[in-house]
């Protein structure tokens, strides 16, 4: 069965973890959206040091496993680079097992300079990117004829050519439009192209050609999204969103690969909400009770390190994210946060100049003004981490499971309860 693992929240749902999980009865593992702003940690057992992956799929921990990174990703080299003698510096020699789509766009050194820029000309208007270049590589795919992928890394006298123009033109632009004095300079810039090309020189394929080949042969297929449905180019909190569509709408047009041919839409949620940087965040707990989770939880970007924003279960968006995505079942994570509060709070629906919307939002305008609906659920005390099935968690744990489930409509699956791969209870039928 082909699977797709995406995030219905802004992200940090815990998602690594599910997809290493479930990678262990996958023959690919797919990435296929975002940039080196996502990060996804996976803690294989409790005496080890867990992983931070950015870019790698996180299947990649897996003997056996092929690794794929497709169209729709903006890839950091770099950063990829960084990752995989990483992992062989733990014993996980993972060069063999990873595929690079000729079509994924570079993410250069100009691309970071220019949202460090950015942002700092927008002053209070900044939109809180994570100074990845994420953005300005999206803007340069679009515009096209500032573009480079990675396909051009086996042409350098073409590329040399190209890149050769592109910087100039970026300097007149950082000169003209911010002030910026400091020139890029074009050879070193392309002198890690060249060495860039030498490292990846086995690893590009068209990999919409290499999926489309192990769809027909049968091999079982898990897709990994990055970022959260809220953050979706699109559909997400605009303008205070990611640059791809980070929900399940953006599969296919990041894989070459249509929807039908994934089995299963498995959504990832938090028991509670949590959301970095700028932007609206309805059930946001500027309070204790934030406090509270921020700490338990470790809120902390795996990307930034930055402190994540934290509040109640939002079903309103989750809800809308299940819908637009066409979600089959959902992974609830983090349940053991909420242990030791007396009372928990789901938001079921907002209120908007004094009426009930009956759908999702579009503008950011009217998420910041809405008044959440809230209902009210015993809270419970036990600790979580060492309970082995969804028959051993407390009444009111589940209680609190059965009520989110009830008012998104969608079965969840499993609850995560620890962040151990074995920290996974299964509620229903097995994916």
């Amino acid at each position: 069965m082909n699977t797709c693992v995406v995030g219905l929240q802004w992200g940090d749902e815990g998602k690594g973890k599910i997809v290493d999980m479930l990678s262990e009865k996958a023959d690919i593992v797919i990435r296929y959206s975002g940039g080196a702003n996502a990060g996804h940690t996976v803690q294989r057992s409790e005496n080890e040091e867990s992983f931070a992956l950015h870019l790698l799929p996180s299947g990649i921990l897996r003997d056996g496993v092929d690794s794929i990174i497709t169209n729709g990703v903006v890839l950091d080299a770099d950063i990829v680079l960084s990752e995989l003698q990483g992992l062989k510096d733990r014993g996980i020699d993972a060069y063999s097992r990873l595929k690079i789509s000729g079509r994924a766009h570079l993410v250069m050194p100009y691309h970071k300079k220019q949202d460090i820029l950015s942002e700092a000309a927008l002053g209070k208007e900044k939109i809180g990117t994570t100074a990845r270049g994420i953005g300005p590589c999206y803007g340069d795919k679009v515009a096209r004829s500032t573009a480079v992928r990675v396909a051009d890394l086996e042409d350098l006298d073409g590329l040399a050519v190209k890149l050769k123009r592109i910087v100039e033109y970026k300097n007149k632009f950082f000169t003209g439009v911010y002030g910026e004095t400091e020139l890029l300079n074009y050879e070193e810039i392309f002198a890690d192209c060249c060495r860039w090309a030498k490292a990846f020189e086995p690893m590009i394929i068209d990999t919409t050609a290499y999926l489309h080949k192990a769809w027909k042969a049968g091999k079982t297929m898990l897709f990994e999204g990055a970022q959260g449905s809220m953050l979706d180019l699109d559909h997400g909190t605009f303008p205070f969103v990611t640059s791809s569509n980070s929900s399940a709408v953006g599969l296919s047009a990041a894989t070459g690969m249509p929807a039908k041919a994934v089995d299963c839409f498995l959504g990832i949620v938090k028991a509670y909400s949590t959301r970095v940087g700028a932007g609206p965040f309805p059930t946001e707990q500027d309070n204790e009770v934030g406090d509270t989770i921020r700490v338990k939880g470790h809120e902390f970007g795996t990307t930034t390190g930055r402190p994540r924003r934290c509040g109640w279960f939002d079903a309103v968006c989750t809800s809308f994210a299940i819908q637009i995505g066409g979600i089959d079942a959902i992974a609830l994570q983090h349940l053991d946060t909420l242990s030791g509060m007396k009372e928990l709070k789901i938001c079921t629906g907002y209120m908007y100049n004094g009426e009930l919307l009956d759908f999702y939002p579009s503008e950011a305008s009217v998420l910041e003004k809405v008044q959440c609906v809230y209902e009210t659920i015993e809270g419970f005390d036990a600790d979580l981490r060492n309970v082995t099935s969804w028959d051993n968690l407390p009444e009111a744990a589940k209680a609190y499971i059965d009520r989110v489930e009830q008012v998104l409509q969608c079965p969840i699956t499993l609850v995560g309860v620890g962040p151990q791969r074995s920290q996974t209870l299964q509620r229903r039928s097995k994916l």
